[in-house]
């Protein structure tokens, strides 16, 4: 990969960008979950079917945004406090949403040491674009209908349970991969019926995360690798992708479209990112940057082809994948 004239901070950028800070930490884990519980008592207070769209669109962008926290935490970056770091990473962002931290870091320390390279475990999710309009319409249809989501939790079940001719070792190992998951929803679905309103936890919470959740982490994982510039160069293999704030209320929740800034400066929390895209910026990088007015100039480069392949079925280690950062 290009490594030569790429961008250099001074020391005191350097020093700015690597600050960890506990309490902003707490902010947005807070935040993620203050969101979620307004539009759920919005919905509550005021049930139609306007109001419940809302709803499900704003909780499944909070809930992919505990999963960008819980990718800030998978780099340490998340608190400044290590114990604190991995712990509410684990607990808090990724667990309610079925990602496990530990899991996930070093699988994606490796997307980052091969991005765009045949040793990207990601790579299988950006190398189909782009794919026809019939192609992606389809996947948008088996999102927002559940049938993704539902398919995901299935491969991932399947997959934890192995193979083992002992059944109850098979049963075994789902216990021990998913009872973080089972605990964390649990005490979501006791809150909810605590506060008198156990459904909402199946209606605000679940479907959400089987519905619009799956639409915007397809997204967003397109936004990010697929069609790009230039494999090969660090400048142009992560595309940063820039939009206004109700698409990043809905669609890219704690600066996750600064990806290519996230590529350049790993160690980086989410909430300095505009400070880095900046600093690039005014360093005159932004001609030799992958860039994007918006999510649907990406889109309209990611649907370009003119009619379906022989392959537009993603394995299932993909569909798997996908679901996370």
């Amino acid at each position: 990969m290009t490594t030569d004239t790429l961008p250099r901070l001074s020391p005191e950028q350097s020093a700015y960008l690597r600050e960890r800070s506990d309490w902003m930490g707490v902010y947005l884990v807070l935040h993620a979950w203050g969101v979620m519980a307004l539009a759920m008592a919005f919905f509550i207070a005021w049930p139609n079917p306007l109001s419940y769209l809302i709803a499900v669109v704003v909780i499944g962008g909070r809930q992919l945004g505990l999963a960008i926290l819980m990718h800030d935490a998978a780099h340490r970056a998340l608190f400044k406090n290590t114990r604190l770091n991995d712990t509410l990473g684990a607990w808090l962002c990724g667990w309610p949403v079925g990602a496990s931290l530990s899991l996930y870091r070093p699988y994606h320390l490796s997307h980052h040491r091969h991005t765009q390279q045949k040793e990207d475990p990601d790579l299988i999710l950006s190398a189909p674009f782009p794919i026809s309009q019939s192609s992606f319409w389809r996947k948008m249809r088996r999102d927002i209908l559940g049938i993704t989501g539902y398919q995901r939790r299935m491969d991932a079940l399947r997959m934890e349970m192995g193979d083992d001719p002992n059944r109850l070792q098979r049963w075994h190992k789902l216990f021990q991969a998913e009872k973080y998951f089972v605990l964390t929803n649990l005490v979501i679905f006791a809150i909810t019926a605590a506060a008198g309103v156990g459904w909402a936890y199946f209606a605000l919470w679940l479907l959400p995360l089987l519905t619009w959740y799956q639409v915007i982490s397809r997204i967003r994982n397109i936004a990010e690798h697929a069609v790009v510039g230039d494999n090969n160069d660090r400048l142009r293999n992560t595309r940063t992708t820039l939009t206004n704030w109700g698409m990043r209320l809905v669609l890219a929740p704690y600066w996750v479209n600064y990806h290519l800034e996230h590529h350049l400066f790993v160690f980086t929390p989410c909430w300095k990112l505009p400070a880095a895209h900046r600093m690039l910026i005014q360093q005159g990088w932004g001609p030799r940057m992958e860039l994007a007015q918006g999510y649907l100039a990406v889109l309209r480069q990611a649907v370009s082809k003119p009619h379906d392949g022989p392959h537009e079925r993603a394995p299932r280690d993909a569909r798997k994948r996908s679901s996370l950062i």
